[in-house]
């Protein structure tokens, strides 16, 4: 019998996307779960839930690396990282239950999945352009002691969890826009290794939960790590070869498409 085309084509084609996505994620330092997810629902029809999922560990397996070079460079500043992260582990857990107990009942979280994720899409696209702009400031901000805010820090990780559980968008570009708006004297190097850090545990234990659930596709997971670990060194190679605004901002025109895909491709 002769192979099957599709068959064939399908795992070549998601590690291209892989490819893609990690070397956007190697030059811009944002954009993958917020391309990841929209694009295996849109482009390869895989069930939403099964798309966060996978996605979810997906993304902090990629971000690993990135958060033990940052840890090792003393970029984090685990006062806020605790903050944070009592907050999202929370609400994680919490929003792990609520689907656990809406899937028993067979409650289908597609279209929920797609309405939150498409507005998740649309606020990504709105902070990524404007992070280099809002981190300029703590650059040039003169170093003045630390103001701490707790609660404040905490209700964003309350959201955030809920947000990146569900879509598996918003640990990157929302996280790093947020944490510079709620801390504008902290360094830019420590709040995107500040995010890096938070995020890894927060996707990770977000995708076990939809593991458990059998909400992983490890066909996919394998074929976009093949493309996506490569596709981060070379962009992280080529980070200085074209500029950063250019980037983004096609970024931003990609999430709003993938939003406008996501909503428009619902049965």
């Amino acid at each position: 019998m002769l192979p099957d085309i599709y068959a064939l084509a399908v795992p070549l084609l998601l590690a291209a996307s892989g490819f893609a996505i990690g070397f956007l994620v190697g030059m811009t330092g944002v954009g993958a779960g917020a391309l990841t997810t929209p694009l295996l629902i849109t482009g390869f029809a895989v069930p939403p839930a099964v798309a966060v999922g996978t996605d979810l560990i997906f993304a902090g397996l990629t971000k690993s690396g990135g958060a033990w070079r940052h840890h090792g460079l003393g970029n984090v500043n685990w006062q806020i990282f605790a903050t944070l992260a009592a907050g999202s582990i929370t609400a994680t857990l919490i929003t792990l239950g609520a689907i656990h107990y809406l899937a028993a009942g067979h409650f289908d979280l597609g279209p929920t999945i797609r309405w939150v994720l498409s507005a998740a899409l649309i606020i990504s696209a709105i902070a990524a352009p404007l992070i280099p702009l809002i981190i300029i400031r703590t650059v040039k901000a003169p170093l003045r002691p630390l103001k701490l805010r707790p609660l404040t820090t905490a209700l964003f990780g309350l959201l955030l969890g809920v947000v990146v559980t569900v879509t598996s968008v918003g640990a990157g570009a929302i996280g790093v826009a947020v944490l510079t708006l709620l801390y504008p004297t902290l360094r830019a190097r420590l709040i995107v290794g500040t995010d890096i850090v938070h995020a890894v545990p927060l996707t990770l234990l977000a995708g076990l939960g939809h593991m458990s659930l059998g909400n992983i596709d490890f066909t996919i997971l394998g074929a976009l790590l093949a493309g996506s670990l490569p596709g981060i060194m070379l962009g992280a190679r080529l980070t200085s070869t074209i500029p950063d605004w250019l980037l983004r901002l096609l970024l931003s025109a990609v999430l709003v498409y993938a939003a406008y895909l996501v909503v428009t491709t619902m049965e």
